[in-house]
């Protein structure tokens, strides 16, 4: 990578482990950001499948604080945590090894560990947070099996981390599956060196996906849907104090190292032939990308509908393809 020593010392500076250290570990451990209820699933919005249902019912149980102001936060966020991870369970189906998947900035790691615990051993994976008080979480209810967490910023977890850790040796050969879960966003808008290094740990034919707040091509279409999230979602948990404190503490900052969606696809170009959006929910989107069409699509032929009402989406385009990939 080009100035890597740079691009360390850049995440090195980044917000989510100096001026927002403060509010992720209160939120973390339960202290501060709760919700007045907790968010379950709308079911209604997800097919009925006995394997979804018993995902769904794990993953309620295994959350952690931080889950619960997470799900809180972003419309319908936890329903397209399930389908997602509903998808990457019926993926390692396909495979005959397991299935190796790294969870980064995840917090508790909520969704890794059920899927681990759930497959019986068909998928393993690695949840990442610089928090201890999100491992702390993830280990409330006993050490998972196939399941490991890494306490530390992901731009601190190398090859030389992985090769080097006894817990971490069996992913030292790569991953099948990356999840960046709203995480670049908390430390830069480099998003180009951002994804080159995370894309080091992706076995060939890999798919990196990524979840993120985007800006939008119009300010007041961004504000507009910051009103609906707000007002026509965020309210159902959290009064409006809450609400106001946590923008001013910590979305403002945020908004600064947040990219366009034009960007990112650009950014994700520069290392993968195919990209496509698979979810929208206001200025939120989730992209999944890969150098392999053919693994790519068995992926999008797993998942199942968006599992959100049509009045929080606005971006429909799927776009397939890169130019940028030499």
């Amino acid at each position: 990578m080009r100035g890597l020593d740079d691009f360390l010392a850049e995440c090195d500076r980044g917000p989510r482990i100096n001026q927002l250290t403060d509010f992720f570990a209160a939120t973390a451990a339960g202290e501060s950001g709760m919700p007045v209820r907790r968010p379950v699933v709308d079911a209604r919005l997800l097919p009925s499948d006995d394997l979804l249902r018993d995902l769904v019912g794990l993953h309620a149980v295994r959350q952690g604080f931080f889950d619960r102001h997470y799900h809180g936060s972003i419309p319908y966020r936890l329903e397209e945590e399930c389908r997602m991870a509903y998808a990457v369970m019926k993926y390692a189906r396909q495979f005959g090894t397991p299935l190796s998947l790294y969870s980064l900035g995840t917090a508790e790691g909520t969704m890794a560990r059920t899927l681990s615990e759930l497959s019986g051993g068909q998928i393993r994976s690695l949840s990442c947070s610089p928090n201890a008080e999100n491992y702390k979480c993830f280990m409330a209810y006993g050490e998972p099996p196939d399941a490991e967490f890494f306490i530390g910023p992901f731009h601190r977890l190398t090859k030389d981390v992985l090769g080097s850790d006894t817990r971490f040796a069996k992913f030292a050969s790569g991953f099948d599956v990356i999840l960046e879960d709203t995480t670049f966003q908390m430390y830069s808008p480099n998003r180009v060196q951002q994804v080159e290094f995370v894309a080091q740990h992706l076995k060939q034919g890999g798919i990196f996906v990524f979840v993120e707040k985007f800006r939008a091509r119009d300010n007041d279409d961004y504000i507009r849907r910051e009103y609906q999230k707000d007002f026509g979602f965020k309210a159902r948990y959290f009064p409006p104090d809450e609400i106001e404190k946590k923008k001013t503490a910590v979305l403002t900052t945020m908004f600064n190292n947040e990219v366009t969606l034009e960007e990112m696809f650009h950014a994700v170009g520069a290392h993968f032939k195919h990209c496509v959006m698979t979810w929208n929910s206001g200025n939120f989107c989730s992209l999944a990308a890969s150098n392999s069409r053919e693994n790519l699509n068995l992926y999008l032929s797993q998942m199942e509908d968006p599992a959100i009402p049509h009045e929080y989406v606005y971006e429909t385009e799927r776009y397939v393809g890169s130019s940028q990939k030499k």
